[in-house]
């Protein structure tokens, strides 16, 4: 029997080549994307768009469902100043879309975090994102995945020019990441939606965090 996947954040870097790797596997015959617009040029007839304010993630309770949930949504400071929403946006959608994957019983929850994600952090980012991932993690759905990425490199439609530039800085100094470092390597959004997807479909795969080196290896070898 073919799958269903939801992604969160298909407009997104990460999120959209998510969704093209699911488009052509043929494993899936379904994918719904939850967002708060609609994402346009999507002409495969897989894909079933739900429309709405995904802070009030429950109203969508009904028609989420499936088999598998990618969660790729985030904020950046630059786009998102005020404290407050960012942390609804960056903890409070990963965390309710991992309720109801619970109350909907879907086994499977992947989610992007970042790299230093940290519950105990004076870093309000790292912070953020610890708290997230401690609290997805507590709603025991059965396979959780954490994707912890150093920078994520890939063509994205906004300009981010502080992040371009530390792009271009990374890439000149990954020689360098060796052993503990390899962590810190740039891993593309590709590799990541790849890893992912291929994750989800490994039914021995047993750690729950996920880094960059470990991205870069396992999308070089699969």
């Amino acid at each position: 029997m073919k799958k269903t996947a939801i992604i969160l954040g298909a407009s997104g870097l990460t999120g959209f080549h998510i969704l093209k790797s699911l488009i052509q596997d043929e494993r899936y015959d379904t994918i719904k994307l939850f967002s708060r617009s609609k994402i346009e040029g999507i002409t495969s007839l897989k894909v079933k768009q739900y429309i709405g304010n995904l802070l009030e993630l429950e109203q969508f309770k009904a028609d989420f469902i499936a088999d598998e949930v990618y969660c790729s949504i985030g904020t950046t400071k630059a786009k998102t100043p005020d404290k407050s929403t960012y942390k609804a946006i960056d903890y409070g959608i990963p965390v309710s879309a991992a309720k109801l994957a619970k109350a909907n019983k879907i086994d499977t929850f992947l989610v992007v975090s970042a790299m230093g994600a940290d519950k105990n952090s004076r870093v309000f980012y790292n912070r953020t994102k610890g708290e997230m991932e401690q609290d997805v993690q507590e709603q025991k759905v059965p396979n959780t995945y954490i994707f912890r990425p150093s920078l994520i490199g890939g063509d994205r439609n906004e300009n981010r020019t502080l992040e371009n530039i530390g792009l271009k800085l990374f890439k000149i100094i990954q020689p360098l990441f060796i052993g503990p470092l390899k962590k810190y390597k740039i891993v593309n959004a590709s590799a990541i939606a790849k890893v992912m997807i291929f994750i989800a479909n490994t039914n021995t795969y047993t750690e729950v965090v996920i880094t960059s080196d470990t991205i870069n290896a396992i999308s070089k070898n699969n």
